[in-house]
């Protein structure tokens, strides 16, 4: 057997050693990611791996809405369908008869004789019916009970499982029939046989159970109490381990909404059912369920014949519907994604996938019944065996060149693999995106640049091909591309108010300098200290005289960005750099340097640290205009009329924020305007002062919190 590894372009990497945008790498090498595609014909082992799988195809379609029971038959195969009660039977080479349709609308139990002759369990108003050879049809056995789950022949009796008083009953001949055991609520919902004895699978409690006949009656033992509330199938393997598929699914086919939970009692009790006696026996359950389940749709559990239960597989994605034991191997037929499985020990492989969602029934052979749509599938025909693996589109994120592609796997002798690719721009490929590329076999090289256009989106797809005793093993595959480098968008820029400065989360000015450093050597502006790290998270506090800057960068390619500043008068039309190469994204310095005026700020942000130099973009945003004031307000006018003042006070830049007046060095009360806001540049007010007062302050506010005192004392 020989490795095979498919190398495809390399220039893309070299590239990435030069300073170009990073070369990415697509990698599909799991079980979940190869799971991710669709597969025709392809299946998945314990290790992940590709390989040919079981090739089904479609024998027929069926012309009904559900199929939810199947059964093996000398002719073929016989189907119990919804919504109209008809049984269905279908010939080996794809025939459809029906047999008969039931007066109720479903048929939810099979079971054929050796001979040919049909069971059916109806619901709701359960009876079953037994069909012959010949067109016979007869109303067998009346149990009295809502639904009918599963019936099974044991011996010369057949066994009725029904809901919802969960009644067991024995048939022995048409219309002689008794109840053997009860629940007395809830559902036997599967049946099968062990050795003599029966097992037992119950929806509503989660049980699986054991009947055994004695001489004093039938004894029934639980042998496991499930988390999830119904046991939908069981099966027996060669060792005589127990294997149980358990549920707690909204796509079942029980309703359990009006359930009243299970008891809490475990204590030996009696029921009886018809003439028969029963004794339960408490099993010493490997596990209990609690109320309000939080656990898997489905789990998969194997009873050792000591007693201990081991989980295989637990999933919320998949919901198990039938087991069977075929090939020395558990296998367990799934929807909602249409998906057979099988299991040694606990690895388990994806056999096969089938277009219709929902496989309701797995039979001897690897024919499989589905619903929603209801058909029948069976293995394709002897010969060369191929399969069709289609990756899920895999973005990019960006519009992207993609560079190579590489494979590895093992193909033995008589064995092939096949790649193509193609690309597009939808989420979705569509008839926008380009065509298949021609296949890829062997050893051939194959550059993306020359069959793919550049895209967002890429998927890529191989073609199995093999024999009976030959298939490849595809382990791993990559494709690498690098994005098309996009502009840095500035987010958002702002100007935060006079005196408020941002500083690290961690600064504690209890035991740090909160002073400037000593002036920047390197130009005009002088900052709160060290340059902040790299996307820090910031406080704000405050100190006069102080501007802080404030910005939030993007790229689409996830480049690093790197930040310069610059301001300038509005008047004026040259940019003056404040500071360049900048990781963090805000910036504060002392106001002080910069003369009264309004100044706009222009904030650049580059990806020039991933990218070559000729192949770096830049960003720009420029701020609104900000007003820099360190002038304090101005006494305009001041006018005593008896115990009255009243003042005007006037600012050259900024609108005032406070007037305030202190008597006797009493405390500060504000004034009101006389035009009843405290908005503009020049305000006036006035203030009633108490007869005898000495001393009369006045003080002003700007919004640039620059604070000046007046004597307004009488002369």
């Amino acid at each position: 057997m020989k490795r095979i590894s498919l190398f495809v372009a390399s220039t893309i990497l070299l590239a990435s050693s030069l300073g170009a945008a990073e070369v990415k790498i697509f990698r599909t090498d799991t079980r979940a990611s190869f799971l991710a595609g669709e597969l025709d014909g392809v299946a998945i082992d314990a290790l992940g791996r590709l390989s040919l799988g079981e090739k089904l195809e479609r024998l027929v379609a069926v012309d009904e809405p559900f199929v939810f029971s199947a059964a093996p038959h000398p002719e073929g195969w016989v189907l119990g369908t919804g919504n109209s009660g008809k049984v269905l039977l279908v010939s080996r080479d794809g025939e459809v008869r029906e047999l008969f349709a039931t007066p109720e609308p479903e048929v939810f139990a099979l079971w054929v004789d050796p001979d040919g002759t049909v069971f059916a369990g109806s619901s709701p108003r359960g009876k079953v019916y037994r069909w012959q050879a010949g067109g016979k049809l007869e109303t067998y056995f009346e149990p009295g009970e809502t639904y009918i789950w599963s019936l099974l022949r044991q011996g010369s009796d057949l066994f009725v499982a029904t809901g919802t008083q969960g009644k067991l009953f024995a048939v022995q001949a048409a219309g002689q029939g008794e109840a053997i055991y009860a629940l007395g609520s809830g559902h036997l919902r599967r049946l099968h046989s062990i050795g003599d004895d029966l097992l037992l699978g119950t929806a509503g409690e989660g049980w699986v159970q054991r009947l055994s006949a004695t001489a004093e009656g039938w004894q029934v033992r639980t042998l496991y109490d499930a988390l999830e509330p119904e046991i939908v199938d069981l099966e027996v393997g060669p060792d005589g381990s127990i294997y149980v598929a358990a549920l707690a699914s909204e796509s079942s086919l029980v309703d359990l909404s009006a359930s009243n939970g299970k008891s809490d009692d475990d204590e030996a009790k009696k029921k009886e059912g018809g003439e028969g006696q029963v004794t339960v026996v408490s099993g010493g359950s490997a596990g209990s369920r609690r109320s309000g389940h939080r656990g898997p749709r489905s789990h998969l559990l194997r009873l050792h014949p000591g007693g201990t239960a081991e989980t295989l597989w637990e999933t919320d994605e998949e919901t198990i519907f039938d087991l069977a034991w075929q090939g020395q191997r558990l296998w367990a037929a799934t929807g909602l994604g249409g998906k057979v499985y099988s299991f040694d020990g606990e690895d388990r492989v994806l056999e096969a996938t089938v277009d219709d969602q929902q496989i309701v029934a797995l039979l001897p052979g690897t024919v499989l019944a589905t619903s929603n749509a209801a058909a029948l599938y069976r293995p394709g025909t002897a010969g060369t065996r191929q399969g069709i693996y289609e990756s899920n589109p895999l973005d990019a994120g960006q519009l992207a060149h993609f560079g190579s592609l590489r494979w590895f796997a093992e193909v033995p002798a008589g064995a092939s693999l096949r790649f193509a690719v193609r690309s597009g721009l939808s989420a979705v490929p569509d008839g926008t995106w380009s065509e298949w590329s021609e296949d890829l076999a062997g050893g051939r090289e194959l550059a993306l640049g020359e069959v793919l256009s550049a895209g967002r989106y890429v998927q890529w797809r191989v073609r199995l091909e093999g024999s009976a005793t030959a298939s490849p093993r595809l382990s791993a595959v990559e494709l690498s591309y690098r994005q098309v480098n996009v502009a840095p968008r500035i987010a958002s820029f702002d100007v935060l108010d006079p005196g408020e400065v941002l500083v690290p989360n961690n600064f504690n000015p209890a035991n740090q300098t909160f002073e400037p450093t000593s002036p920047n050597r390197d130009g005009m502006f002088t900052t709160l200290g060290p340059p902040m790290p790299k996307e820090a998270r910031f406080k704000t506090l405050w100190k006069k005289g102080y501007r802080s800057l404030r910005w939030k960068g993007e790229d689409g390619n996830g480049d690093r960005l790197r930040y310069s500043l610059a301001m300038r008068p509005e008047s004026g039309d040259a940019w003056l750099s404040i500071a360049d190469d900048l990781e963090s994204t805000a910036y504060s310095f002392d106001a002080a340097a910069l003369p009264d005026g309004v100044y706009r700020f222009r904030l650049a942000a580059s990806d020039g640290q991933d990218n070559e130099p000729s192949a770096a973009l830049t960003g720009e945003r420029i701020s609104g205009p900000v007003t820099f004031d360190h002038t304090v307000p101005e006494l305009a006018e001041s006018r005593w009329q008896g115990d009255r003042v009243t003042v005007e006070v006037a600012d050259r830049w900024s609108p005032l924020r406070t007037l305030e007046v202190s008597v006797d060095g009493g405390p500060w009360t504000a004034l009101k305007p006389a035009d009843g806001l405290l908005d503009g540049r020049r305000e006036r007010a006035t203030a009633t002062v108490p007869e005898g007062a000495r001393w009369v302050v006045l003080r002003a506010m700007d919004g640039a919190f620059n604070v000046r005192t007046f004597d307004l004392s009488k002369p």
